[in-house]
């Protein structure tokens, strides 16, 4: 424990620490009366929709949200969010410390529980779990990048069967925050893993989707049943899952869960109108609809929250285009200050999210008070004759017979806008931008692809401008990796990122501002002082809203519907990226 006087930050890790030190499995999932939630009971069948076919069944193995959505009723991490505060609380950790220099952390693993296979969990696991997926750089879905600090990496120590010791090279005041990492059993892919004698890249083709059930084992409230592609996810109840309701009964509530595989936004809202989904995450564009069925006697309910957690959309310009002359106005920053101004933003909150949605933060969700700083007079105002004056002033005024403006090199200044046609939202956004481009001589054709392949296609370079969303978390580390220039997520502008992962990443190629962002994101990486990192954050806030490596559009509000045969539906604050309460949901 810390034995000397620490900041805010480390003093509410202890207390969390001591917190944990009292609970023993299993977990009692109490606490959450305010947010409606009772003592259920068991039984029953929950019917959700996947947008597509998870690509893999191992969570590592593939950047996928569909398998994310998966993943979470299936395992669990070292620490978890408690559903009313977001803070940090046990899970499979029942406690921990931290050395009073902040560079160690000792977990006390919770004893008792079970793989859904009745194999014990234990810290061979979770050594396991961060060595060679989590901490490997040949993962897909890994992070390696968050577990080497200064270049130097974190390293993992069982102490005994149930306490592992993470020794970090120097201070990292939100370490904690991000153990959530779903930990992984040791004795069903170690034969694919380093540990193992395999290849550090061969982990990722563990649990293909054609795998056998029983091979899918985790310690969530769930197990995998049946996976039909194209079609249907079916999980059931693991009899195993290690945490109970306020009257010791056992969770999750629910027998099985159906994930079903509707691809279309517009086709899963007619689903569950017809009842055959229990529950939509649903959106502006589709909420008139929704709220006013269940005005006229709809069997749900239809549930609005401010979003602390969502993903706010955004369009980035690629700095590193293959046609170098668009590569090179892409980079200046008065164009995309000038683009900024012919983003309608009031119309896309009014038409395509109905006025359910606000002016975004820069990297912040307004409803995040421990960082956010209102950047709202940044965002400016959309006129375009502002735009197209500043885009005159770029030396980009002569413009062809059809009305587009012509490059330096006497090519027009058109490109292509990637979007993802399966979503609700993207399509009407992508249309007004591209008529608006178009009123100042900006020609913009639209690009079509799955939203599930936008971030493989912004990380592989190949697009011009392209409309994504990266969710809100509670603290900008956890938003590193697409913030901080040459991060692994930082796709907009590619060549900043280092040739190996943890390594240095090209800080001779930085603008001054993202040299500037980026060693506010080391120093606030190691500062342990919370009013410090709030001003280290306060300032690359109003940076990024100047220099607008991306340029934020709105933030959504979280809306979302539940059938009326069913209790205990939590969405405070919007859904939790990774976590979904489903254990706690029963039918009535």
């Amino acid at each position: 424990m810390l034995k000397r006087p620490t900041p805010p930050l480390a003093l509410a890790l202890v207390t969390l620490a001591l917190i944990g030190s009292a609970a023993a499995a299993p977990k009692k999932f109490t606490g959450y009366s305010a947010l409606g939630v009772v003592d259920g009971k068991s039984g029953g069948t929950y019917t959700l929709a996947l947008g597509d076919s998870p690509q893999s069944l191992n969570y590592y193995g593939a950047i996928d949200n569909n398998l994310g959505l998966i993943a979470q009723q299936l395992f669990d991490g070292l620490v978890e969010f408690n559903l009313s505060t977001y803070k940090i609380e046990p899970a499979l950790a029942e406690s921990w410390t931290i050395s009073p220099d902040g560079k160690v952390y000792t977990f006390k693993l919770r004893q008792g529980v079970k793989w859904s296979d009745g194999q014990t969990f234990n810290a061979d696991d979770v050594i396991f779990t961060y060595k060679n997926l989590v901490a490997n750089p040949e993962t897909r879905a890994g992070d390696a990048g968050n577990f080497t600090l200064g270049g130097q990496p974190v390293t993992f120590t069982k102490v005994d069967d149930y306490t592992v010791r993470f020794t970090l090279p120097r201070p990292a005041p939100a370490f904690l925050l991000q153990q959530r990492y779903f930990i992984m059993p040791q004795h069903k892919l170690l034969k694919m893993s380093i540990d193992g004698g395999a290849k550090p890249a061969d982990i990722n083709n563990a649990w293909p989707t054609n795998v056998a059930p029983s091979e899918v084992v985790g310690t969530g409230p769930f197990k995998l049943d049946s996976y039909t592609s194209g079609q249907k996810v079916t999980l059931v109840r693991n009899p195993n899952y290690w945490k109970v309701d306020g009257k010791g009964q056992k969770l999750p509530y629910l027998d099985k869960l159906d994930f079903l595989v509707i691809r279309d936004p517009q086709a899963q809202l007619a689903q569950f109108l017809a009842g055959n989904l229990d529950q939509l995450n649903s959106n502006g564009a589709q909420f008139p609809d929704l709220k006013q069925k269940e005005v006229a006697g709809g069997n749900f309910k239809v549930n609005r929250f401010t979003a602390l957690f969502g993903s706010p959309p955004f369009v980035a310009y690629n700095f590193d285009d293959k046609d170098p002359a668009v590569a090179k106005v892409f980079s200046d920053v008065r164009f995309r200050r000038a683009m900024q101004s012919a983003v309608n933003r009031p119309r896309i909150i009014d038409t395509v999210y109905n006025g359910l949605a606000s002016l975004p933060g820069h990297g912040v969700a307004p409803a995040n008070k421990a960082f956010y700083v209102n950047t709202t007079r940044q965002l400016g105002s959309f006129d375009l004759a502002a735009a197209g004056a500043a885009l005159d002033a770029l030396g980009l005024s002569k413009k062809n017979a059809a009305g587009t403006r012509l490059l330096p090199n006497g090519k027009p200044l058109e490109f292509d806008l990637t979007y993802g046609t399966d979503s609700a939202v993207y399509p009407p956004i992508a249309t007004i931008l591209q008529s608006d481009f178009a009123k100042i001589g900006v020609k913009v054709n639209l690009r079509g692809i799955l939203s599930s392949k936008l971030l493989s296609t912004g990380l592989a370079g190949d697009y011009d401008m392209i409309l994504h969303a990266f969710g809100d978390q509670p603290d900008p580390e956890l938003r590193r990796p697409i913030w901080e220039p040459g991060g692994s997520l930082y796709y907009w502008h590619r060549s900043l990122q280092p040739a190996k992962d943890g390594e240095t990443p090209n800080i001779a190629k930085m603008a001054p501002w993202e040299k500037e962002i980026y060693n506010i994101f080391e120093s606030a990486a190691v500062t342990p002082s919370a009013s410090e990192r709030k001003a280290l954050y306060t300032r690359w806030q109003l940076l990024f809203a100047q220099n607008l490596p991306v340029t934020p559009i709105a933030k959504p509000e979280n809306i979302g519907a539940v059938s009326n045969k069913f209790g205990n539906y939590v969405y405070n604050l919007g859904v939790i990226p990774g976590y979904n309460p489903v254990p706690l949901i029963y039918q009535k």
